[in-house]
């Protein structure tokens, strides 16, 4: 194995805040980077990233893996957190990764991490070669706003906030989150699928059910969408991580000098 450079980057945004990450290479010079971005609540130091990481290092690979705003050492708070900012986020890392010689990304998203870089992939496909996704919370924001009762929407509206809790996480998040529900229409994302795509859902998860994943194959248009579902899977999938990692690494294989996807409306 070649010698790993690791790397804690800082990318400066707007109003004083700031995106933190990593950085890992061999000096690699293909151009492309496996980016990693993390779930609700996660941050980019979880299990699952650090195995995409030495996955990628034990391949001379680069791996990138950042943390949102509101999230690990990021500016930020919860109370931030947008849909639009998710993808602000991810075109400032894809900026700067570009700027450093990588042009083009393998998506490896989790849980709202697969919502971001679904979208990120139809918005900018010239960017990314290909999506990993593990257990893709594609209905992130109307989950949010359909699980409410009428008296808590108007609650979540008058007062602007909300209080949410799992078992993970206890956070305020503003309204303003889903009051960008009809900028991200589900039947939107599906007919503008277009990129290779892997996807990991666990049979167990309580929190994403598998059948999202499901209904997203017999609705996107392309036919390289490949499910593989896992039976004693959770949410979180982190007893899975080496498999996941090598796997991933393996489908993106043959897309690390693909040039991102353009479509015919762009041309």
């Amino acid at each position: 194995m070649s010698i790993r450079n690791w790397e804690v980057m800082q990318i400066p945004l707007e109003n004083g805040q700031f995106l933190e990450g990593d950085l890992s290479s061999s000096g690699d010079s293909s151009g492309f980077a496996i980016l990693c971005v993390h779930g609700w609540g996660s941050y980019r130091g979880g299990e699952k990233v650090a195995a995409m990481h030495d996955a990628c290092a034990r391949r001379g690979w680069t791996c990138a893996s950042f943390d949102f705003r509101g999230h690990g050492r990021s500016s930020g708070t919860m109370l931030d957190l947008r849909a639009s900012g998710l993808l602000n986020d991810l075109d400032a890392i894809a900026t700067a990764l570009s700027r450093r010689g990588i042009h083009r990304l393998g998506l490896f998203g989790s849980s709202m991490g697969g919502f971001a870089s679904s979208w990120y992939a139809i918005r900018r496909p010239e960017r990314v070669s290909g999506l990993a996704l593990l257990a893709p919370a594609f209905r992130f924001l109307t989950n949010r706003w359909d699980c409410l009762s009428e008296q808590e929407r108007e609650q979540w509206r008058t007062t602007g906030r909300m209080r949410f809790r799992n078992a993970f996480l206890d956070v305020e998040l503003s309204y303003d989150l889903v009051h960008e529900i009809d900028l991200f229409p589900l039947d939107e994302l599906y007919a503008r699928w277009m990129h290779p795509t892997l996807i990991f859902h666990g049979m167990a998860d309580a929190t994403v059910p598998y059948s999202i994943s499901l209904d997203m194959i017999d609705r996107v248009p392309t036919p390289n969408v490949e499910l593989r579902l896992i039976k004693d899977g959770d949410h979180r999938l982190t007893i899975h991580k080496r498999m996941i990692a090598e796997s991933i690494c393996q489908f993106f294989e043959d897309k690390r000098y693909s040039a991102g996807v353009t479509p015919d409306y762009m041309i």
